[in-house]
């Protein structure tokens, strides 16, 4: 759903750019990114999933308050509906077994943000907002032992649809069902922290259920681009809000409840946040978008990419 698409929508109304989107607006497939030499990088392509009946009617978008209980609510039915969706769209760019940060491509296998791939094996990693899993099954290739965990029971299914030999685990990142002290990693790419309304309240329960040292690392859309239109050409390059109004983006029904909720912190409210709930900001990653990296995700976009920050990587250690 393009923003200002629909009559009597409120100005700078933003859509979720790692939803998916129409099918007539849909992007062309990401290319693989290259490897060392140049070369494209082989990956494994998510089988083609069944698609479920989308919903009957838009919903309206609006700014408006959204607490913890209602964005849960909303998320966890709106992934339900929309995951077979969003496993076509962009499961070839995910693959089956690749860890993705963010659309820009930056790939674990370089950035080692969770450590080096060597000092993985036999650690007990934790994936928060897991989706198919993608990132859970290149743990496991690198000796790893994951849970993948999930608010939406349709993600899982597609997750069980490719096949894991690991733990899979539908709850809310808010009460996560561990006992303290059950992992070395915590990780999360794009999953929980952008759709709930208490941020603290989910690292506070990644730290929980951390060990001593152990480490968080979780991607986010970068604070910056709440100021711009979210579309992938010129017109996604002019400020057109406030980039400190941290009202929520939401999408309700004809009877104004909530089917879609995300929530801005701008990056200091982030960096307070982590820290707050325990954890030692180790780095923050902004990542550059990549030559080899032609296509659209949404409003994420060469364009785009080579101006201003789409992502932001928090890389936590527990205190």
């Amino acid at each position: 759903m393009r923003e200002a698409a629909h009559a009597g929508r409120t100005p700078h109304i933003r859509h979720k750019s790692c939803r998916p989107r129409p099918r007539a607006a849909r992007d062309a497939p990401f290319a693989t990114p290259p490897g060392p030499a140049g070369q494209q990088r082989p990956h494994t392509s998510t089988r083609e999933p069944i698609i479920q009946e989308s919903e009957a009617s838009e919903p309206e978008a609006t700014r408006r308050d959204a607490d913890v209980t209602e964005s849960s609510r909303a998320n966890r039915g709106w992934w339900d509906r929309n995951a077979d969706e969003y496993q076509i769209e962009h499961g070839t760019f995910l693959g089956d077994d690749r860890f993705v940060w963010g659309p820009e491509g930056l790939d674990e296998v370089e950035a080692e943000l969770l450590g080096p791939p060597e000092e993985l094996k036999g650690r007990d990693v934790l994936e928060i907002g897991a989706g198919a899993a993608q990132c859970s099954r290149w743990l496991t290739a690198q000796g790893a032992r994951p849970v993948a965990l999930d608010i939406s029971h349709r993600q899982l299914q597609h997750a069980l649809r490719i096949g894991v030999s690991f733990p899979l685990v539908c709850a809310d990142a808010g009460a996560l069902p561990f006992a303290d002290a059950s992992f070395d990693l915590a990780c999360s790419a794009y999953g929980a922290l952008p759709f709930v309304a208490d941020p603290r309240q989910v690292l506070r329960e990644v730290r929980r259920v951390l060990r001593p040292g152990g480490r968080l690392v979780f991607s986010v859309t970068h604070p910056i681009r709440w100021a711009f239109p979210d579309e992938p050409g010129p017109e996604g390059l002019s400020v057109s809000g406030s980039y400190f109004d941290r009202t929520p983006y939401v999408e309700q029904d004809e009877e104004g409840r909530a089917v879609y909720v995300e929530h801005h912190r701008t990056l200091g409210d982030r960096v307070r946040d982590v820290v707050a709930s325990g954890f030692r900001l180790v780095d923050l990653v902004e990542p550059e978008w990549p030559a080899w990296n032609t296509s659209e995700w949404g409003g994420w976009s060469p364009l785009r990419g080579n101006l201003i920050p789409g992502t932001a990587i928090f890389v936590c250690e527990r205190d």
